[in-house]
């Protein structure tokens, strides 16, 4: 049991429960089984805390089995792939174990089973068995091979295993019950005919095992005590137990499969399929592409093993699924690097600064502190000289008054050295600035205690000496798509979503420090974010990739767009209350502009269907969506909710709604049939000179 009080989550409280009604605890044992046909991603992350958790709070053995019984998509590299993360994680299996290791015991048991009339082979074609399994509200019937003999069926099956047979010509099937309201129940497959060269059992087999067949009888033998799967699989329990049935030994530990939610991550896709979508479409560079949500694409852009198990454990195990906003593991990410992480300056945009006063040739070694979250991390060296790189945004030649930082006539500190006040800029013939020129003050070295030193001004920014300054190619990663739940809405595709700016490469200058930094070191770009060093990077060539920033600024821009909806529901107002057209177009204008600015799918959908109401602001407002944004579409929104929006808008006491819902009706063929007689009613009725002017094209 539990060593120490805490809260339990229901997992837990259903083991204890079988503590109390008698199961030894040293029978405990669980599993993580994947199927090695992909890389792991964040979901398998929280299956493999789940899992090897369990483990380390009861002391009990965890087993990491491969659910290898399809030889069509599964391969030694995402075996290794998968043991790598798991190791990287921090977790220790107790057996490393393969369904495929128990092929003989699974012919075995079908044998048996065939013998006790409880399967038989059936030799329709996919489309006859699919027909006949009925749907989930009609009975299925049974098949013209349910009754076949027991020796016929024995028969067959060696040969189908003797490879007689070519793929597709017979499956086994589990004789159980065609009309159960579980479908799942109606005779299910339990093997098929695959002639492929299995990658551990190589040509071996020509049979292999369905995944309910091979699963709950892998658990069995190897004595798990609960099996923990994701919610989908709930419908499946029912099978598990019935094979299990007809197999179980009381004499032995009979697995409980129990099923928790999926915790899906926003931003991101986690299914195989359409990562592998992503690779093959080279949308991104590979498996471990730092944008995917695989675990070696998170390990390769700088994620600890720390941020993603104390990510699990925040969001925790749950009944229902739930979509998680990726600000909070970006939130772990943040926590963990900011207790590790050096502190290093970095220039991502680099433009000269020349301290026209520093003497030239001259040059000093700063004192820096690594990591003011860590006691032990200590200082290092960093050069100064009379030229260096500042970033290119950290100065502005006509400052606004709450510009905090350097600009002409106003003081900024240099992280860890001087004050410094800007003069002048220089340009070239295109009038960019090529360099920027300003003086120091001798005596406010950061720390000397001093007077001028304790000098309060506006800002401080981060730098690097351009005489020993070392080239770094570096690469801000974002999000891969720019929607919350990118593969959940109706007739679009989730690749609509992907983020064009999720990867930007630029050419910086990074501190000398840096110059030995070795594969996954992680540090803290001061001002800027955190930074590893990527598996591409060499000693001639440096590469970084963003990590995370310092800020959320997707929560920042998810801010600003809801604002604009907002500003533009209020602009509205003062659309009706204006006098004349002149004005109306203005604010018409601006509010356009609100609208364009809209990416996020799903807060336009959102903002749409909530201003679906009896309002003559709220529906200008969402045929002004239909209108302006190029990222909705009627075809988009639920058949009823446009339904409701037509008709409301057809008969709005307001004109302009009126009119915007007209030429919107154009474009919807479809929506429009349905209308014709509303429409033919507002011919007869209509007053205002927009609309009629806009049903005459009807």
């Amino acid at each position: 049991m539990m060593s120490e009080e805490k809260s339990l989550n229901f997992i837990e409280q259903i083991i204890e429960e079988d503590l109390k009604n008698g199961l030894p605890n040293d029978k405990l044992r669980f599993r993580f089984p994947p199927e090695p046909n992909g890389y792991l991603h964040i979901g398998h992350a929280s299956a493999i805390a789940l899992n090897f958790g369990l483990g380390e709070s009861y002391g009990a053995p965890v087993n990491l089995r491969f659910d290898d019984t399809n030889p069509e998509k599964e391969e030694q590299e995402f075996v290794d792939a998968i043991k790598r993360d798991v190791e990287w994680l921090g977790y220790e299996w107790a057996e490393e174990r393969f369904a495929s290791d128990y092929f003989q015991q699974l012919y075995d048991w079908t044998v048996e089973l065939i013998k006790k009339g409880k399967a038989y082979v059936d030799s329709q074609t996919s489309e006859e068995i699919a027909e006949q399994k009925g749907t989930p509200t009609q009975p299925g019937v049974d098949g013209p091979f349910r009754i076949r003999s027991v020796e016929e069926n024995l028969d067959l099956f060696e040969r189908m295993k003797n490879g007689e047979f070519a793929d597709g010509t017979h499956i086994v099937r589990a004789k159980i019950d065609m009309a159960s309201t579980n479908m799942l129940m109606r005779d299910p497959l339990m093997y098929r005919i695959m002639h492929k060269h299995h990658h551990r059992t190589g040509d071996d087999w020509c049979i292999y095992p369905m995944y309910d067949w091979a699963h709950g009888e892998s658990d069995y033998l190897e004595q798990i005590s609960h099996s923990l799967c994701t919610l989908e699989f709930l419908p499946h329990r029912e099978l598990y137990d019935w094979f299990l049935d007809n197999i179980y030994d009381d004499k032995k530990v009979r697995p409980k499969q129990r099923e928790f939610a999926r915790r899906n991550l926003s931003h991101t896709v986690v299914s195989k399929r359409k990562l592998l979508k992503l690779v093959n479409e080279n949308f991104v560079s590979g498996w471990d592409d730092p944008r995917m949500s695989t675990i070696s694409g998170m390990r390769r852009r700088g994620f600890t093993p720390t941020s993603l198990r104390n990510f699990a454990n925040t969001i925790g195990i749950a009944k229902r699924d739930n979509l998680i906003d990726v600000s909070l593991l970006e939130f772990c990410v943040r926590e963990d690097l900011n207790k590790i992480a050096p502190r290093v300056m970095a220039v991502i945009d680099p433009v000269k600064l020349v301290i026209t006063n520093y003497p030239e040739g001259k040059e000093e070694w700063l004192e820096a502190e690594n990591n003011p979250e860590d006691d032990n991390a200590g200082f290092r060296k960093v050069p100064f000289s009379r030229e260096l790189y500042i970033e290119r945004e950290d100065f502005m030649e006509d400052a606004p008054p709450k510009f905090f930082r350097l600009s002409i006539d106003k003081e900024v500190r240099l992280k860890n050295a001087y004050i410094i006040k800007g003069e002048k800029v220089i340009k070239d013939s295109n009038g960019n600035i090529t360099e920027i020129h300003a003086t120091y003050d001798i005596d406010s070295l950061s720390g000397s205690g001093t007077e001028a030193s304790q000098r309060k001004v506006s800002g401080t920014l981060h730098w690097v000496s351009a005489a020993h300054a070392v080239p770094a190619e570096v690469r801000l990663y974002d999000r891969l798509f720019t929607d919350e739940a990118p593969d959940a809405h109706k007739g679009k595709d989730f690749l609509e979503f992907v983020n064009p700016e999720s990867l930007k490469v630029v050419q910086a200058f990074v501190e000398p420090s840096l110059k030995d930094a070795k594969i996954e070191d992680k540090f803290q770009f001061q001002r800027l974010g955190y930074f590893t060093v990527d598996k591409e990077s060499t000693a001639d060539n440096l590469v970084f990739n963003r990590t995370v920033g310092l800020k959320d600024a997707w929560e920042e821009k998810g801010k600003k767009e809801e604002n604009a909806v907002n500003n533009s529901l209020k602009e509205i107002n003062r659309f009706f209350k204006s006098g004349s057209d002149e004005e109306r177009n203005v604010i018409e204008k601006a509010i356009s502009e609100n609208i364009k600015s809209l990416e996020n799918f799903s807060l336009i959908q959102n903002a749409f269907r909530k201003n679906v109401t009896n309002n003559k602001s709220s529906l200008l407002f969402a045929n002004w969506l239909f209108k302006y944004s190029d990222k909705i579409s009627a075809s988009d929104v639920e058949d009823d909710v446009l339904e409701k929006f037509y008709g409301m808008s057809l008969k709005s006491e307001s004109p302009f709604v009126r009119f915007e819902v007209l030429e919107n009706l154009k474009k919807n063929d479809n929506a429009l049939s349905n209308f014709k007689n509303q429409i033919e009613e507002l011919k007869s009725s209509e007053k205002s000179e927009l609309v009629l002017q806009s049903l005459s094209k009807f």
